[in-house]
């Protein structure tokens, strides 16, 4: 296997797509393509929902078809119909759309093609080119040969006739699963294991979520898949690179079969990215065994779970577009998945107040009963979004990480008798006492106000030392429930061989905090966002000043209940 290597946003990826090279000499004056449409396709398969890795994908597929200015179908690979369902499919469509990818009228199914993969195959045996095999599965992992050491089959020079009997009698159902299966007659002694005879269809008496009990013969995704290519007339089926020794197969089915086009099959490198997890049959465990709330668990690599945790359609498809292209396998930091989403918030997200950790703060020589608004900028970024008045009194909720009554060394927020802090967009204050509970712990907090500084800034000019620090009107504020995620593994490869990738789960990957303060006018929106939000889109998105990025839950967010979950933190730990 290649050489792992670690991508950074350095690189330029327009260097590296190699797929746009060979398209080009494709179609150009003299290539295989020359005056034909660029053609590609997305083939997913419908046993689980789309995550990012499969994002790569399909942004190579669509967008190449887009650079050239060409076509890209959508085909569902349910050829197995183990696990496959139209729940899937759904999700499937609503996700790529959401990243702005359409297919227009070429929406498939490759169980469609079912009567022609099986025209085909009974054309490869009249062709002395498939024959029907009746090696157990152990027998055939026994008759498999090793390097240098050609496989065998005492099936192989069967009569065409045999076979061909054989073959229809297996479609219709007489044979048991796994007593036979159809094979390529290819070259046994290859040292490419895949054209070692591969087998192309095998028995499988279980109901197709699509096709009912109609078939219990199926083809296997090494021979349907470029025939389906060919059919749709796909110039280049652009897969991942652990297709590449499957290559002279694929090339091998169009070559042999009766077909109207010859595609060209190209690979890429996969997506991997640290401290997750790609693989749908571990992530299945994950929804499965109830470790995470479901697929769209907003720490699950899902684009549904990355939406419900607030990554943007933009932000993702920025992402794929500057890792690039590669020939060898990827590992990304996941840091810079967070740096592409905390670019795209920073510049949209609007500027509210909100207090996770609330604990109370008394202005004491603030006038009793009166009550004013201060004037607070939306997104200092865009002066288009404008300002809101936002609430004040002599009531507070602040965070309690910004009162010690103990200060550490350089310490610079509240603490009795120490220096005057800024409330955001208000007024300075100094701390001039505090109360506890019968346990020593902090219940409220006490303080003076400057009148004449309204706005943040001394009337005297004099120099403010300690910090701003963001607060809630106490008579005002609207309880909300927050979720702070983390990454799901605390190991930063759970999917190496030799882990057991349960155990590398991270147990503190969510926090749930139920008792925070927001703005009247935030839970004014999320009443808004709950009554009207369709599903298969970001919920509006936020930063909560000194927090973070967070977006309403477009899940559990009810009237009068409203949950934010946070997106990304405000601090960029991916090195540039």
């Amino acid at each position: 296997m290649a050489d792992e290597i670690k991508t950074t946003a350095a690189e330029a990826p327009e260097s590296r797509n190699f797929i746009h090279t060979f398209i080009e000499e494709d179609i150009a004056q003299g290539g295989q393509f020359e005056g034909m449409t660029v053609h590609t396709r997305f083939p997913p398969e419908p046993n689980g929902y789309l995550h990012i890795g499969h994002c790569k994908a399909l942004t190579i597929d669509f967008g190449t078809a887009e650079k050239f200015g060409g076509l890209c179908n959508l085909r569902m690979d349910d050829t197995n119909p183990t696990k496959e369902d139209e729940e899937f499919v759904e999700a499937i469509k609503e996700d790529i759309h959401w990243l702005g990818f359409d297919w227009g009228d070429r929406f498939f199914y490759g169980s469609d093609y079912f009567e022609e993969d099986y025209r085909q195959a009974v054309g490869l045996i009249k062709k002395g080119l498939a024959y029907v095999c009746q090696l157990s599965p152990e027998e055939f992992r026994a008759h498999r040969g090793d390097i240098g050491v050609p496989a065998t089959s005492p099936y192989r020079d069967r009569p065409v006739e045999e076979s061909l009997d054989l073959f229809a009698r297996m479609r219709a159902g007489e044979f048991p699963n796994g007593s036979m299966t159809l094979r390529a007659k290819i070259d046994l002694a290859s040292g490419n294991f895949n054209m070692r005879d591969p087998v192309i269809y095998r028995i499988n008496h279980m109901h197709h979520h699509r096709q009912g009990d109609k078939w219990c013969i199926y083809p296997m995704y090494d021979f349907a898949h470029p025939i389906q290519d060919a059919l749709e007339g796909i110039t280049h089926s652009l897969c991942s690179l652990e297709f590449e020794a499957h290559r002279p197969l694929y090339n091998w089915v169009i070559e042999h079969c009766d077909l109207p086009a010859h595609p060209r099959q190209i690979e890429f490198a996969r997506l991997g990215i640290d401290h997750t997890v790609m693989s749908k049959r571990k992530l299945r465990k994950l929804v499965e065994e109830g470790r995470v709330s479901g697929w769209d668990d907003p720490r699950m690599p899902t684009l549904c779970g990355l939406r419900r945790r607030g990554y943007t359609a933009r932000s993702i498809r920025n992402f794929c577009d500057r890792i690039g292209v590669a020939k060898s396998a990827n590992v990304v930091e996941y840091g810079f998945l967070e740096h592409c989403l905390r670019e795209d918030l920073n510049e949209t997200a609007q500027r509210v107040m909100a207090v996770l950790r609330p604990i109370k703060l008394t202005i004491t020589n603030y006038p009793a009963g009166k009550t004013e608004t201060v004037t607070v900028e939306n997104n200092p970024l865009d002066p288009s979004a404008g300002t809101r008045e936002v609430p004040f009194s002599g009531s507070l909720w602040i965070e309690a990480d910004d009162f010690m009554a103990e200060p550490i060394p350089k310490y610079k927020r509240l603490t009795p008798n120490g220096p005057e802090c800024r409330l955001k967009g208000a007024y300075l204050i100094k701390c001039v006492g505090y109360e506890t509970d019968e346990n020593g712990n902090v219940t409220e907090i006490a303080a003076e106000y400057d009148p004449d500084s309204r706005g943040g800034d001394p009337a005297d000019g004099r120099k403010v030392k300690g910090a701003t620090i963001h607060w809630v009107d106490a008579a005002t504020a609207v309880d909300a429930e927050v979720r702070l995620y983390d990454n799901l593994f605390t190991d930063a490869n759970p999917d190496a061989a030799d882990k057991d990738f349960i155990e590398c789960l991270n147990p503190g990957s969510l926090e749930v905090l139920t008792d925070c303060k927001v703005e009247a006018g935030l839970a004014a929106a999320a009443d808004r966002y709950a009554e009207n939000h369709e599903g298969g889109k970001t919920a509006p998105a936020y930063q909560f000043m000194r927090l973070g990025y967070f977006c309403l839950d477009n899940k559990d967010t009810k009237t009068g209940h409203p949950v934010f979950n946070r997106s990304v933190s405000l601090k960029d730990s991916f090195k540039k």
